[in-house]
């Protein structure tokens, strides 16, 4: 696979999405570029689809998301240089177009502005603090010492200060001052504050009572903090004279907030909190087993749409609140089965090219928790390994659920993460949910999965015949122009070829192959349109037949040009009659002009809503140059898989 020059793909996105002026805002996940676009009519979606690096594209909550994968973080700085400085995931108020979308929206993109900037740091801080722990149970280190303790305060601090991280991306969210809010959250976390709630004594402010709280790795205090504060700042802006505003905006600010928040906003997100926590404890200790399969089965789902992320504070609340997270044992078998299903994928494909991205993927996705680029590039393109690593999650994610496995600190669900989940819940059934999850859906997928086309490359049935074997040049003119290749009766397109000019025509979908002559339309049984097969499809992907260039695609998405560099065209007709539907249930995956490979997806197409209409839905290859080529052969009629030789063709 070439390499990919990621600065020079910032600079494509950054053209094709419409320049700065259609950016709103730009942040990046762990895998993903995401962007909030101004006018989405302006943005080549196929184009950058397409783009060498891109996985794929996305459109969900609210924002247009470019899937690139583990070097995410190298695109998004060499787009950001193209950007004014206000154009972060928190960058401006974003009020107006907020009120155009839904709550879960604009739910996700708050959650999206203020902890994707720092989950990294949470996720290595809470592996690092996994590990320490690790060492101290098996006796590796020593709890009581000094290294210990330096150890434990470089693993626990990202955590521990978590209201003064938050604090600045929630600032930069809410158009607050982040260094008001950071003092903010300093105050709540001051040593004295922090030992008047240790002691456990009655503590008053002016006379009015404050119910004391712990404010040590707190989340949604310092949001509705920042949210208040924002407002605040805004409503000083309109009241100070500008001769005194500068200081005195931070004065009245920390003078005003501290004490609202101690008195009003902190006991009260804090008793929400402790409900939230209790309630999803109470769904658990009710049916272990039923959460486990629901969040199981439910990830990799949220994952496709980018909504995971709105469960982050959920988790860092449990944390907070009671010390772990029910919430995290049933992912960590989801994430492993997608994993181990690409990896299926990786072993069982004919695609170089599928295999190639499947390989590292799957890697990514057991080890590491990263699991985007195995679902946009191999899983979800093939359904099946998919659909059957959801199958495998759910089992395992019940079996977790059942064990009560949590995590005891903030990690990425993965093999690698397993230490944070050693000490809450059962970790015998977390390792069987596990094992349980990689064994349904690698089997499943396995043995089930629709293994591709060889990428156009010949078959071994049909390739060159020995030298020994090569019949002599006819000397006659008039001989037939096949006479210098035969394909051998017995299999669908076995070929004993004899001239190392072939082009391998295959099958663009799976189903029943039949002689084109027996195709219901006159037209195509005829002939006219050259020499083809037809086939019954059973399934709804149609792929490439050849590797070449598109040289036409119907307004009505049913119909492809092709022609190979060996000057053989084709078009690959999907349905009869089916021009009626102007596009009705087809979904184009290529555009005139572009390269494909044999076995790249074309469209696909719903065949059973095309059935319903009333068309057939019999897709037919046919060679448009028939009579300027020596032999066209098809294969023999049965069944047939994507990928499989239909037609023999001679140049």
């Amino acid at each position: 696979m070439a390499k990919v020059d990621y600065p020079a793909l910032a600079d494509d996105i950054f053209e094709r999405v419409g320049g700065a002026d259609n950016v709103e805002t730009a942040g990046h996940c762990i895998t993903r570029l995401r962007l909030r676009i101004r006018d989405m009519e302006k943005v080549d979606k196929k184009g950058i689809d397409q783009l060498p690096g891109v996985i794929t594209v996305v459109e969900a909550g609210g924002q247009f998301q470019v899937v690139i994968g583990d070097n995410v973080g190298i695109v998004y700085n060499a787009f950001a240089r193209h950007l004014p400085d206000d154009s972060s995931p928190a960058g401006g108020s974003g009020q107006e177009e907020g009120e155009k979308q839904n709550l879960l929206n604009r739910f996700i993109q708050l959650i999206s502005a203020i902890f994707l900037p720092i989950v990294w740091a949470l996720a290595g801080a809470g592996l690092f603090k996994a590990f320490v722990a690790l060492a101290v149970t098996l006796g590796l280190l020593d709890g009581e010492s000094q290294t210990f303790i330096i150890l434990d305060a470089a693993s626990d601090a990202v955590i521990h200060f978590l209201p003064m991280l938050l604090a600045v991306t929630v600032a930069k969210r809410f158009g607050a001052n982040q260094f008001v809010l950071l003092g903010i959250a300093g105050a709540l976390m001051y040593p004295t504050i922090q030992g008047l709630y240790e002691t456990g004594e009655p503590v008053h402010f002016f006379g009015i009572p404050v119910v004391m709280m712990s404010y040590v790795s707190s989340v949604i205090p310092i949001i509705v903090a920042g949210w208040v504060l924002g407002m605040f700042e805004r409503l000083l802006d309109k009241i100070l004279p500008g001769s005194i505003r500068n200081f005195t905006k931070p004065l009245l600010s920390l003078l005003i907030m501290v004490p609202a928040v101690l008195i009003v906003i902190g006991p009260i997100t804090t008793y929400a909190a402790t409900g939230l926590a209790s309630g999803i404890t109470y769904l658990f200790g009710l049916a272990p087993w039923l959460g486990g399969a629901i969040v199981g089965g439910l990830w990799q789902v949220l994952v496709i749409f980018g909504l995971h992320w709105g469960t982050v504070p959920v988790m860092l609340n449990d944390l907070t609140t009671q010390g772990y997270s029910l919430l995290t044992g049933p992912i960590v078998p989801a994430v492993i089965a997608q994993g181990a299903a690409t990896a299926a994928v990786f072993i069982r494909t004919r695609s170089a090219n599928r295999r190639q991205l499947a390989g590292p993927a799957a890697l990514s996705g057991i080890m590491a928790g990263v699991t985007e680029p195995g679902i946009y590039g191999v899983n979800l393109p093939l359904k099946k390994p998919f659909y059957f690593g959801v199958v495998g999650g759910a089992v395992g994610g019940a079996i977790a659920g059942f064990g009560g496995s949590a995590a005891n600190s903030f990690v990425i669900p993965s093999a690698l993460a397993l230490p944070a989940f050693l000490y809450v819940g059962d970790f015998g059934l977390l390792l069987i949910g596990i094992a349980v999850a990689m064994v349904i859906s690698f089997v499943l997928t396995f043995f089930f999965m629709d293994r591709e086309s060889p990428d156009g490359e010949a078959t071994e049935t049909a390739a060159p015949a020995p030298a020994d074997e090569v019949a002599p040049e006819p000397q006659d003119p008039a001989a037939p122009t096949g006479a210098n290749a035969s394909v051998a009766e017995g299999g669908a397109g076995t070929a004993t070829l004899t001239r190392t000019s072939v082009v391998d025509v295959v099958s663009p979908v799976s189903g029943t192959l039949m002689p084109l002559e027996e195709v219901q339309d006159k037209v195509f049984a005829s002939g006219a349109l050259g020499k083809g097969v037809g086939i019954t499809p059973d399934e709804d992907t149609v792929r490439s037949p050849l590797t070449g260039k598109v040289i036409s695609v119907a307004g009505s998405k049913h119909a492809f040009g092709l022609k190979s560099d060996d000057g053989v065209e084709l078009l690959v007709h999907i349905g009869i009659d089916t021009v009626e539907l102007k596009g009705e249930h087809f979904t184009t995956a290529v555009a005139k002009g572009e390269q494909v490979r044999a076995g790249d997806v074309l469209a696909t197409v719903d065949f059973a809503a095309v059935k319903a209409a009333g068309y057939d839905t019999t897709t037919i290859v046919t060679v448009t140059n028939t009579a300027k080529l020596q032999e066209v052969t098809p294969a023999q009629a049965g069944p047939v898989e994507a990928g499989a030789p239909a037609l023999v063709v001679i140049p």
